[in-house]
C-alpha cells in the first residue's frame, strides 16, 4: 500500500477557561490538547502523525480530508489546518533508540570496560550484520 509524504487535515480547537481541545473529524480517536494556541499546534501536528503512522502500519487506508466549509463549529470553536511531513515522522519513530537489557560473564565486561567498548556500538553492528541490513538503517 502506498502512502503519501504530505498530510493536510482540518483541526478542530476547542477553546475552554482551562486549555484548549484538539479533535480531528476525520481521524477519529486522534485527540490532543494545548495551554495556548502554539503548544495546541504543536501537539496537534504530533498527534496527527502518530495518528497517520499507526494507520500506515496497521494497512488502514487514510480518509480523503474533510472540505473546512463543510466543518460545523460553535462559539469557542474555530477550524485549523494540520500539515505533517510524513518522511520526517516515520524516520523519527523508526530510527529511536530502544532500550534492551542484556546479560554477559563479568570477565567479558570487565575486558569491555578496559578496553573502553561501546555495548551499543558493538550490538548494534552485529545485529545490522546478522541480519543482512548493512548500512540500511
Amino acid at each position: 500500500m502506498s502512502f503519501e509524504n504530505k498530510y493536510l487535515f482540518p483541526a478542530v480547537f476547542d477553546y475552554a477557561d482551562d486549555g484548549i481541545s484538539v479533535e480531528f473529524p476525520d481521524l477519529p480517536g486522534c485527540l490532543t490538547c494545548g495551554d495556548n494556541d502554539a503548544e495546541a499546534l504543536e501537539m496537534a501536528k504530533e498527534a496527527m502523525g502518530l495518528h497517520l503512522y499507526g494507520m500506515e502500519k496497521d494497512g488502514d487506508s487514510i480518509p480523503e480530508a474533510s472540505a473546512i466549509q463543510e466543518i460545523k463549529v460553535s462559539k469557542n470553536q474555530v477550524i485549523v489546518l494540520i500539515e505533517v511531513w510524513m518522511p520526517l515522522v516515520r524516520d523519527q519513530i523508526e530510527n529511536q533508540a530502544v532500550k534492551k537489557t542484556l546479560t554477559v560473564p563479568k570477565w567479558l565486561d570487565d575486558l569491555a570496560k578496559e578496553k573502553n567498548v561501546n555495548f551499543s556500538r558493538v550490538l548494534q553492528d552485529a545485529l545490522k550484520s546478522l541480519l543482512g541490513t548493512g548500512d540500511k538503517y
